[in-house]
């Protein structure tokens, strides 16, 4: 290959080379990182195995293909804010589904109830390994929360966002960021109560 040449010097295309090719490194390590975390905020959203691995799998790869050219820095927050997207176009997509069919059925959308919805179909292993009365508690208290309200608990207290990475990832401001996770502070500390060692 020619080399190319730049104000300063000698850019050489192997330089180049190298360049994408270890930023292709540290972008598969940084997906391994986050892999089963966000696979877990994805079940909490969607609570459905296929669609919350569909929902990781299309994250992940609109991040290689559309942000890998980003500092690395902005990765996370990138990914986090990608992945919700990601869950509230599936569970658009279900409710959009869900009223055409109730439709068909002679129903109105508004009478389906939460026990109607199918429970995931497979036990999750990642829940068989976090055993426990409290673990389960944490899961279905997180689950019971808001949307915004939980994405701001997980992406803060979870993943370690900071407020800026959190409202970055959400796409609101600091202060957004803040109020969600005052309230979902306080109603899981309500909902938790007997397993924080509470009332």
């Amino acid at each position: 290959m020619k080399a190319c040449e730049d104000i300063d010097g000698v850019v050489t295309a192997s330089d180049d080379a190298e360049a994408q090719a270890s930023t292709r490194l540290e972008l598969e390590r940084f997906l391994r990182d986050v892999e089963v975390r966000a696979y877990r905020i994805a079940l909490l959203g969607l609570r459905d195995r296929d669609d919350a691995l569909d929902a990781v799998q299309d994250a992940m790869w609109r991040l290689v293909h559309r942000y890998a050219d980003r500092p690395r820095g902005e990765w996370r927050p990138l990914f986090y804010r990608i992945l919700q997207n990601r869950v509230r176009d599936i569970q658009r997509r279900r409710r959009f589904r869900s009223g055409i069919l109730a439709i068909f059925a002679g129903r109105d959308a508004g009478d389906a109830h939460v026990e109607d919805t199918p429970a995931p179909a497979h036990v999750d292993p990642l829940e068989q390994a976090s055993a426990g009365n409290a673990m389960r508690a944490l899961e279905d208290a997180l689950a019971s929360l808001p949307t915004r309200q939980r994405e701001a608990f997980v992406l803060r207290c979870l993943e370690g966002l900071d407020t800026a990475e959190t409202a970055a990832a959400m796409g609101c401001t600091e202060g957004s960021v803040k109020t969600h996770y005052s309230r979902a502070v306080h109603r899981l500390r309500t909902l938790l109560g007997a397993h924080l060692g509470g009332d």
